[in-house]
């Protein structure tokens, strides 16, 4: 499926965001373009996570204005994309006591998709033989990998990862690559926020650093991938 988006998918400006009483992003301006990556570095507590989360509809801000994927945050009108936006958070979106084949038709069923590409799916991310494991019995590599073979089943518009190589072995770091690609090719766009420089570098078409609530620019890859751990 071809995503048309005429405009940015992201355009957010003078975003302010609290948690709790805490003000965590402040005046925090961000463009993302249909088959953009765009890249979020930061250190521990600087706001990573929870700019995914305003992304994703999942937060309200209190300040600035934006839209994701046409629709006006902190209105109603999220309701109606929060389908099209996959989060891939730190912790794995599946239920424990299903399979991994039943935890991704019940996705299916919830976003109108077929369930018979669950299979299609899995093998993507080399989980076809593991397909009637519960996820309780599965490694964190392998719930990682069934959280990437959700974005490939639901075809989002909006790709939001979270540390996305956390658990990965690195044989299967190029399954994050692939997913992005595949979320740039059909016109969507991707968000990664990580401690890893080098392969947020590797991913994104730009890169900011998240200072005192705002987005820095990035014009060169730092030169030890240290620097944000």
């Amino acid at each position: 499926m071809i995503v048309e988006q005429r405009e940015p998918v992201i355009a957010v400006a003078g975003l302010g965001v609290h948690v709790g009483r805490t003000p965590v992003l402040r005046a925090l301006d961000l463009a993302v373009g249909a088959g953009q990556v765009y890249g979020v570095l930061g250190p521990n507590g600087a706001g990573k996570s929870t700019l995914l989360r305003v992304l994703a509809t999942l937060l309200r801000p209190v300040a600035g204005t934006g839209t994701v994927l046409g629709a006006r945050l902190g209105t109603d009108e999220v309701r109606v994309v929060r389908p099209s936006i996959a989060l891939i958070g730190h912790d794995s979106a599946l239920h424990p006591r299903l399979t991994l084949e039943e935890n991704l038709r019940h996705v299916a069923a919830l976003s109108g998709r077929d369930g018979a590409a669950v299979p299609d799916a899995l093998e993507v991310v080399g989980l076809r033989r593991a397909a009637g494991r519960r996820a309780e019995h599965c490694s964190q590599g392998m719930l990682r990998r069934a959280d990437l073979a959700r974005v490939v089943l639901t075809e989002p518009a909006l790709l939001l990862l979270d540390e996305p190589h956390a658990g990965l072995d690195r044989s299967s770091f190029g399954l994050v690559d692939l997913v992005v690609q595949r979320v740039r090719a059909r016109g969507g766009a991707a968000v990664v926020v990580a401690h890893d420089a080098p392969r947020v570098w590797a991913l994104a078409d730009r890169v900011g650093e998240l200072l005192d609530g705002g987005l820095v620019a990035l014009h060169r890859q730092p030169a030890a991938e240290s620097e944000w751990r």
